[in-house]
């Protein structure tokens, strides 16, 4: 791919739709190592990353820094923490839209991307939609569902300088597909190499013990930015294997690596941990990924996830504690990687403790210990999991406040730099915040699910002629609770007001809304108004208690003895009434705009006849509406259930309808259900 080239960039690629609807797979890359970017392989349309946007808008999107990609896209230097430029261009021919074409290049920090390297870009795109076209013409399917494609591998070329063959040091240069192009003398006694000349290999697989995850940030760094990075490593991962030094050198064609020894305790002296700018722009931009995974997390269970599945591998971790501090006591809320009941002798120990988890709270103080003897010593009797390893203790403090401890363990004796050292308590912080926020989270919840079960009606009235059964199902996503509420008051001898209503919202607010509006309509029906008095008048207190927010209401007045009904909706679902014979329909109610929002509507009235043995069912939009469904399709699917479930007994078809009807289990709204059976002939 000679387009990178013309625009000064070091690697290419192009991305090319797949046979899975809005899947976009890297069909072609040029100038980095495929194993270390599989992350990126593959790229929904609806990312938030430049090749998506290209994609979705047509447009072109350039970045000439690591600053306007931050700006722009911040998932993606998450991910690619370093100082690189990078063009997109859409590959489209009319309204054909078959992938995207890429280049990385060094960054040109405050310099915009030229017109001529932009035209260069579109003509290249251009071409390749051409020839695209003309594939798709001759009935081939244009879609990438494999690997990325490899360029056939140069010939090494044999030989080496006399003077790298004396070096004691290992010295091999690899290519930026990451094949190995050269190698001196001593790169035969590398472990795993066996004497092999290794030329044509891939570095990590003739080497695979430098294929451990914790070194792939270290590569990427060197390849996508011209500084060298520093770090050691241990072959194998046993803990007799040996430490060495590694050093990488970058160029325009390729890498050099060096590897020597880096003695018993390589920490010591030399590099250590980020040796480069562009390892500590690695380091630095650590808190990026896990702040972007932290804003979705709501719970303490969520939060503790994200930091197992963000910064144990980021720091090649194997071992994750977090304890929350409750009462003076520090209480166990989340493990992973530690024996199975080794933290439960540590659960619920105070805060004057010798420990290094309480120490590293009372004191504010971060704890890093490179090895389990140096942990020993600090702390003689402590109970050990392993005798062999690392460990670092973080104080969790928000805004001053403590929350907590975190622990992080690590196979292997290491070093922990200054720039790590930096980097862990900046992330101590966000994990604080964000399980502060969960803890206010829970309460809050807790809060509005105790103030929703006392706002609603614990029994309903039982009289001659008429059974009811009210349901109310909290939302599984979100706050759990929200706004929705039944009740059903006699504002008569022989009369009962049926009463269903949705808040807009969730939470205390919206069920503290709710509550007022349930005792005003009660209020309204029992001073002997009609219908449409109680609803208009609903409305106007809505609008002077609260402006701004509304509700959506569905009020019946019904004569037991008679059946006769008396209805008035404002702005909710229609009502289902089932026959005694079983036929099922949608009522037709008039209705008037939902309360809140005119305080001038009027709300006309709608009359029907409950026959003996007939059944009506109030429900708010929750139980039959969902993501990417027609509301109208979980209507029908309510009254199909209705239509084939007995009326009798009533609490076993309320708890079908609200269990069923499409909800399976996954509610993003919650539920309220009303059902009154006029009792008679049953169908």
């Amino acid at each position: 791919m000679a387009v990178e080239e013309a625009v000064g960039g070091y690697a290419g690629g192009v991305y090319l739709r797949s046979r899975t609807d809005g899947l976009l797979r890297l069909a072609a890359l040029d100038g980095l190592p495929g194993r270390l970017f599989r992350p990126w392989w593959r790229m929904h349309v609806n990312r938030p990353y430049p090749v998506a946007e290209s994609y979705r808008s047509g447009q072109a999107v350039h970045l000439p820094d690591a600053e306007s990609a931050m700006r722009r896209f911040p998932q993606l230097t998450a991910g690619l923490p370093f100082t690189f430029g990078s063009l997109y261009e859409p590959v489209t021919a009319g309204d054909e839209r078959f992938g995207v074409l890429i280049v990385l290049r060094p960054a040109t920090p405050g310099v915009p991307v030229g017109p001529e390297d932009r035209e260069r870009m579109r003509a290249v795109a251009a071409r390749l939609a051409a020839e695209l076209t003309a594939l798709s013409a001759s009935g081939e399917p244009v879609v990438w569902d494999g690997d990325p494609f490899r360029p056939e591998p140069v010939v090494p070329r044999g030989g080496a300088e006399t003077a790298v063959d004396r070096l004691d040091q290992a010295v091999l240069s690899m290519d930026r597909q990451g094949r190995i192009r050269y190698t001196n003398a001593a790169a035969a006694a590398l472990p795993g190499a066996q004497g092999r000349p290794l030329l044509g290999e891939v570095l990590w697989e003739a080497l695979p013990w430098l294929g451990h995850p914790a070194y792939e940030d270290h590569f990427r760094a060197v390849f996508m930015a011209p500084e060298p990075v520093y770090f050691v490593a241990r072959e194998g991962r046993a803990p007799s294997g040996s430490w060495l030094s590694v050093g990488l050198h970058p160029g325009p064609d390729g890498v050099t690596v060096t590897l020597g020894s880096a003695g018993s305790d390589p920490y010591s002296t030399g590099p250590q941990g980020s040796g480069s700018p562009a390892d500590r722009s690695s380091a630095l931009y650590r808190p990026v990924a896990l702040a972007i995974a932290l804003t979705e997390a709501v719970t303490a269970r969520q939060v503790s996830a994200v930091v197992t599945e963000e910064l144990l591998p980021a720091f090649g971790g194997r071992q994750l504690a977090i304890y929350l501090l409750d009462e003076r006591h520090l209480h166990l809320a989340w493990e992973t990687g530690f024996p199975r009941g080794f933290l439960d002798r540590f659960d619920g120990v105070g805060l004057d403790v010798r420990l290094p988890g309480v120490e590293t709270l009372t004191s504010g103080r971060p704890l890093f210990f490179e090895s389990m003897q140096h942990m020993a010593a600090a702390y003689p009797g402590i109970p050990l999991d392993t005798h062999v390893g690392a460990r670092a203790f973080l104080p969790l403090i928000a805004s001053g406040r403590p929350v907590g401890s975190c622990i992080l363990g690590f196979d292997t004796p290491r070093g922990f730099s200054a720039e790590e050292r930096t980097v862990l308590t900046a992330l101590a912080g966000l994990i604080a915040q964000a399980l502060e926020r969960a803890r206010r989270y829970d309460s809050e919840a807790a809060l509005a699910r105790g103030l929703q079960s006392a706002l609603l009606p614990h029994r309903l009235p039982v009289r001659e002629h008429v059974v009811t059964v009210g349901r109310y199902l909290p939302g599984t996503v979100g706050m759990d609770v929200g706004g929705d509420w039944y009740d059903v008051t006699e504002t008569g001898p022989d009369t009962l007001a049926l009463v269903i209503g949705d808040v807009q919202g969730h939470g205390v607010a919206a069920a503290a809304t709710m509550g007022q509006l349930r005792s005003a309509v009660r209020a309204f029906a029992l001073g002997g108004n009609a219908p449409e008095q109680v609803v208009r008048g609903t409305n106007r207190l809505l609008i002077d208690l609260d402006p701004g927010q509304f509700a959506s209401c569905c009020y019946v007045e019904l004569d037991r003895t008679t059946g006769r009904a008396r209805a008035v909706r404002a702005g909710h679902p229609q009502p289902l009434l089932r026959h005694p014979g079983g036929r099922t329909e949608v009522l037709d109610l008039r209705g008037g705009v939902v309360l809140g929002v005119d305080p001038g509507a009027s709300y006309p009235v709608t009359e029907f006849v409950l026959e003996p043995g007939a059944l009506l069912a109030l429900y708010t939009d929750g139980l039959v509406e969902q993501p990417g469904t027609d509301i109208d399709a979980g209507v029908e699917r309510l009254r199909a259930t209705l239509a084939a479930a007995p009326p009798v007994p009533l609490t076993e078809t309320a708890d079908r309808l609200a269990g069923g009807a499409g909800t399976t289990g996954h509610r993003p709204d919650d539920i309220a259900l009303l059902l009154a059976w006029r009792t008679g002939t049953v169908g």
